[in-house]
């Protein structure tokens, strides 16, 4: 072989090379798209139809005094959709490439001041501090999450897209705004203050049995009705009087009537 073969030979060889290497990095650049189905750790990923995240909003009520977390929260849409109420929101996701990408849509509309995402699991991440949940995930999921939830402030307001708590009823549901072919329904649970016992109201004995929001029980011995909690406000019917208060730890009060826990 002549030297000028040979150099021919090694340049066609390192241009080789060099594509091979720059198609390896081009491959390697391309930007992660979810896909509708792909498996996650407990659940695959749909995406939340854009009308149901605005019915969740709305039923939760959210203000700029809530601070909302996202379970499984996926390519970000809710926590971005709160966020631009003016909203602080944390996403907690377990694949790194959804929260990358939620934290590139997050930049994207310009809310990343109040927009953030964690890559964890939610059950083992603490979001005891959030003011409103939100989730869509199934409902063994769901029940699994309940003794979390229901240990969380009474009044916290927690929002499921179509999958419901099991035996836990919801306190209100609604359909999605718009158009919605999917997943189209939304419901609301408000934690409700735990107040099962005894208390003493007046010269009389309250005894209240109690499962999630709905009451049970008897007042000196004659059964209340209507009886209900939502989140810390406790309402209940003794024949024809309604009694209504809140409950702030051991002690409920309302017009006219104050109650103590023993």
């Amino acid at each position: 072989m002549t030297s000028n073969t040979l150099i021919r030979s090694l340049i066609a060889a390192g241009a080789v090379a060099l594509l091979a290497v720059g198609g390896s990095a081009i491959a390697q650049q391309k930007p992660f798209e979810p896909q509708v189905g792909q498996a996650g750790k407990d659940v695959v990923w749909v995406p939340s139809p854009d009308g149901l995240v605005v019915a969740m909003l709305d039923m939760a009520k959210v203000t700029k005094a809530d601070y909302l977390v996202d379970l499984g929260s996926g390519d970000g849409k809710t926590v971005i959709a709160a966020a631009k109420r003016g909203v602080k929101a944390l996403g907690i996701e377990y694949n790194p490439d959804m929260v990358a990408l939620s934290r590139k849509n997050a930049a994207a509309a310009g809310v990343t001041s109040l927009a953030t995402f964690t890559n964890g699991d939610i059950f083992q991440t603490d979001f005891s501090s959030a003011t409103v949940v939100t989730m869509f995930l199934l409902p063994s999921l769901n029940v699994r999450l309940r003794p979390t939830l229901l240990d969380m402030k009474p009044g916290t307001r927690i929002v499921s897209n179509s999958f419901d708590m099991g035996d836990w009823e919801p306190d209100q549901s609604a359909g999605a705004k718009g158009e919605c072919t999917s997943y189209c329904r939304a419901m609301l649970w408000v934690i409700p203050a735990k107040v099962e016992g005894n208390w003493k109201l007046g010269d009389g004995q309250l005894v209240l049995q109690q499962k999630y929001q709905m009451l049970t029980g008897t007042l000196g011995g004659t059964a209340i009705s209507d009886a209900k909690m939502n989140g810390d406000t406790i309402t209940f019917k003794v024949g024809a009087r309604t009694y209504s208060g809140r409950v702030t730890g051991n002690s409920m009060k309302g017009t006219g009537w104050a109650a103590t826990r023993g």
